[in-house]
């Protein structure tokens, strides 16, 4: 049989790059088989289990995924890449989001800073459970705690409505959204520790614990306020207003 050159250059060729390859996968291969590397510069890693189900994703800004439930992508309606997040995302065994740590940051170009960062666990097909935060916007900074509690409804059956609507008028958009909020309760907030100061306006300033009743309204909460760290302790009526406000003599 005989081979013209071009072939045998295109042979040679394959054969000489399977050899760097195994030459490079070799040395960087450690006495128990597994790959070593000294430093790894990725935009995305993906960890999964044997069968392909991510757990795991460590990613920049552009290529963070959209939200993930049972291994299908949503469209970013979080906006996650316009809000320059990059971080990590958890996945339960069935490859639904549950929970991450996210972080963002920068100065614009008329001189505005920004600056945060947020770990979250989420409840079983819904939004999050419990969440630390902490932000700095120049004029703003502060740090909270919250705890939540979720609705038993699948948080997929919205991100299905909001797929479906995309196209819709402005108006249609929020008359299917208002129609599925009348069917579907919200998640509330149940607890909240944290502290928020304004450097230009210390009277704002407060550090404060906060506790909600079973349909979200403030019942009880515990603040230090203004410039001269004044304590307060408030107890709320069901419709939100105070009941009992002790201050110090």
């Amino acid at each position: 049989m005989k081979l013209d050159g071009q072939k045998c250059l295109v042979a040679y060729s394959g054969a000489l790059t399977i050899g760097v390859i195994a030459a490079l996968l070799a040395g960087f291969t450690g006495a128990d088989g597994n790959p070593r590397f000294d430093t790894i510069t990725v935009q995305r890693i993906n960890v999964v289990e044997p069968d392909g189900t991510l757990r795991m994703v460590l990613s920049n800004t552009r290529r963070i995924p959209g939200i993930i439930i049972k291994g299908h992508e949503y469209p970013d309606f979080t906006n996650r890449k316009a809000s320059d997040t990059a971080g990590a995302l958890f996945f339960d065994a069935e490859g639904t989001e549950s929970g991450g740590l996210t972080f963002g940051g920068r100065k614009d170009a008329e001189g505005n800073v920004s600056r945060w960062g947020h770990l979250s666990f989420d409840g079983y097909d819904q939004d999050q459970l419990f969440a630390i935060d902490a932000l700095d916007y120049g004029s703003v900074k502060g740090a909270t705690i919250k705890t939540w509690d979720t609705p038993d409804w699948p948080i997929q059956d919205y991100l299905d409505l909001l797929t479906e609507i995309q196209g819709l008028p402005e108006d249609e958009r929020q008359r299917r959204i208002d129609e599925f909020n009348a069917d579907h309760p919200p998640g509330v907030a149940r607890m909240a520790l944290g502290n928020v100061r304004f450097p230009d306006d210390e009277v704002q300033d407060q550090n404060l614990l906060q506790f909600h009743d079973a349909r979200g309204n403030r019942r009880l909460s515990a603040t230090v306020e203004g410039a001269a760290g004044d304590p307060v302790l408030r107890f709320y009526a069901a419709d939100g207003s105070t009941v009992i406000e002790e201050l110090p003599d």
